[in-house]
């Protein structure tokens, strides 16, 4: 019986593999309020979609692996 525990727990827990939690990406949020455009880089896509909701974002995209671009050059 402490055999079969011990298998489970070291193989997932029979959990499928699609369900077993990953490693999120991240990448860079970007948030458009007040027609602003604002971006915050090493967000997931998670964390991206609730600072856009708390900032009242009038419409927001992620990009995942990409930095923040500030669509110029000098900074």
């Amino acid at each position: 019986m402490l055999g079969s525990a011990l298998s489970l727990a070291l193989t997932g827990a029979g959990e499928p593999a699609d369900e077993r939690p990953r490693a999120e990406l991240t990448g860079a949020c970007y948030c458009r309020a007040v027609q602003e455009l604002t971006c915050t880089g090493d967000l997931t896509e998670r964390d991206c979609r609730r600072r856009c909701a708390e900032e009242l974002c009038d419409d927001w995209f992620w990009l995942d692996r990409r930095p923040c671009w500030n669509w110029g050059y000098g900074g």
